[in-house]
């Protein structure tokens, strides 16, 4: 079934990749194409074939799929910065930051959730947490709950701690795809939740346009969660009594909040304040080691765990460089099925050109937007940040034949949520965020 599934989520995912590159039109930095479609989504389009279907060889192939782009796009197609290495390197220079903040956020909330592991709070939990698959829907709610406030990264990161002592290291790949829908679910209709609704909150949207996605993300826990939940129950019941022996280290624990508060703190400063640097150094991951290290002499973090979490890293990031090399200059018209289309394209597209696109051509309900960018990439394991994290804790989640396989609730989750958002409140295009193109006209227009 899953491989069934996999050769069509990616043709339709290209479709909608050639369709916004067609209407680009006359882009001026699109190179070659075999009829409608750039010769780029093509070769991106075999990286993420290959990650696929050769799960063991991940990191080479995506690495060796950025390489192969980078050299096409120097050599044959120019990049919208210009031509050539020239181009390459002012390209560089405008991803960087995001680069940068996803490494090093990557690599401290694998720091942090050993923090909070290592703190016991997961092995006291089992007092609170019903002895049934409802004490597995509960922790999925947790989970949802946190990422609303904080980093999705952070709070699947946490998920998965949880998850590793109450299962007892045992841990079901369908469970680990819903945590990953969890926290990106619950960030979906937070402005301070995800990355997504951040950049359309610093664009003028209201935090209440994006507050109705949580109709949709909240349909769709308890589509994924309930059978994830007696998925996970069948496979390595919940724990049913707290160790005996666990005291909460409150040290550590009072580390993890603090990297935690700082980090939203810094976050939300930045962006809402200062949102003319954002995009020139990576605040929000620079704030996170800031906190590890100054609070280095309370407690020592794991140290060990950063070479497999770096590989894990530099995987996605391959997958980034990669998507922001694709020649797409704007999306197909707004509309509840591109947004609906745009959720699917999530799942193998970084999210961020994506959200950014989508601001730029303006005329979206931005809580279909929000919804659908941010859901969407729970559908493959490497389709967010947050999976990308999770599996280097898992490693066993590298797989998209067995995701789709286990978690293919997540998909139908993604559908069901929004369809009844769209019964519910319909689609509306919201508010014209600062330099759209629709908001463009309205501004030159003539006052009465």
């Amino acid at each position: 079934m899953a491989r069934r599934i996999l050769p069509r989520l990616g043709a339709g995912t290209l479709a909608l990749a050639a369709q916004a590159a067609q209407a680009a039109g006359e882009g001026g930095f699109a190179g070659p194409s075999l009829g409608p479609v750039p010769v780029e989504f093509i070769l991106f389009g075999c990286v993420l074939a290959g990650v696929a279907m050769f799960h063991h060889y991940t990191l080479r192939i995506a690495l060796g799929g950025a390489i192969v782009i980078a050299l096409y796009k120097i050599l044959l197609s120019p990049f919208k910065a210009g031509a050539g290495l020239g181009g390459f390197a002012a390209h560089l220079g405008h991803e960087w930051v995001v680069l940068s903040n996803l490494l090093l956020l990557l690599l401290g909330f694998a720091l942090l959730a050993d923090l909070f592991e290592k703190s016991e709070v997961p092995a006291v939990l089992p007092r609170f947490l019903p002895d049934d698959w409802k004490g597995c829907f509960v922790l999925l709610v947790l989970v949802f709950v946190l990422s609303s406030f904080l980093d999705n990264i952070a709070a699947a990161m946490i998920g998965g701690a949880i998850a590793h002592t109450v299962f007892k290291g045992k841990v079901h790949i369908g469970y680990l795809a819903a945590i990953v829908a969890a926290s990106n679910g619950g960030g979906a209709g937070s402005v301070v939740g995800d990355t997504t609704t951040t950049m359309m909150w610093i664009a003028g949207i209201s935090p209440m346009e994006v507050l109705e996605a949580f109709i949709a993300s909240g349909v769709a826990l308890f589509v994924f969660g309930i059978p994830a939940a007696m998925k996970q129950q069948a496979y390595s019941p919940i724990q049913k009594d707290a160790d005996a022996q666990a005291h909460i280290d409150w040290a550590r624990l009072g580390i993890v909040a603090f990297i935690l508060v700082l980090a939203i703190a810094v976050n939300v400063t930045v962006n809402t304040r200062f949102n003319a640097v954002s995009d020139s150094f990576p605040f929000l991951g620079a704030a996170v080691w800031v906190a590890i290290l100054v609070t280095v002499a309370l407690r020592q973090p794991n140290w060990g765990l950063l070479p497999g979490a770096f590989k894990g890293s530099i995987f996605l990031l391959s997958l980034v460089l990669c998507a922001s090399m694709m020649p797409v200059e704007r999306l197909p018209a707004a509309s509840w099925q591109t947004a609906l289309g745009l959720g699917f394209l999530s799942a193998v597209f970084d999210n961020i050109p994506l959200t950014a696109l989508a601001i730029k051509q303006g005329g979206y309900d931005w809580g279909f937007l929000a919804y659908a960018v941010g859901f969407g990439g729970s559908m493959i394991w490497f389709g967010s940040s947050a999976g990308v994290a999770l599996s280097n804790m898992y490693p066993q989640a590298r797989s998209v034949a067995e995701w789709l396989r286990h978690g293919w609730f997540v998909a139908v989750a993604y559908v069901v949520g929004f369809f009844v958002m769209l019964a519910i409140i319909g689609f509306h295009p919201g508010s014209q965020p600062r330099g759209s193109a629709a908001a463009a006209p309205a501004a030159a227009a003539p006052s009465k």
